[in-house]
């Protein structure tokens, strides 16, 4: 079995930093592409940021600048180091990756940023 493991979530103050990290359980598993998305309360899972296996980079608008998702292919992991982070980015952070057009989620990790 293989899943995604996110961590690095937690509490920040406004304009602080936070680090997320997502990697895959088994070494021998890899992506053609992983992301990040996140849910608010009441809201829809949205894509936050996506990377492609040769470093290709998406990011939504309202991250741009001060989000930057970064992998580390033979780990099979993923980043995303948040900046600047407003309330508005309060929210539980998933991990996505795409395997031979499969879908792959980590549990989820809760980002607070207090105003």
């Amino acid at each position: 079995q293989v899943q995604l493991v996110e961590s690095g979530g937690g509490l920040v103050q406004a304009g602080g930093s936070l680090r997320l990290a997502c990697a895959a359980s088994s070494s021998r598993f890899s992506f053609n592409a992983m992301a990040w998305y996140r849910q608010a309360p009441g809201e829809q899972r949205n894509l936050v940021a996506q990377v492609t296996a040769g470093g290709t980079t998406n990011y939504a608008d309202s991250v741009k600048g001060r989000f930057t998702i970064s992998r580390e292919n033979a780990k099979n992991a993923v980043y995303l180091q948040m900046n600047s982070l407003k309330p508005e980015d309060t929210a539980v952070y998933y991990c996505h990756g795409l395997r031979n057009y499969v879908d792959y989620w980590g549990q989820g990790t809760q980002v607070t940023v207090s105003s």
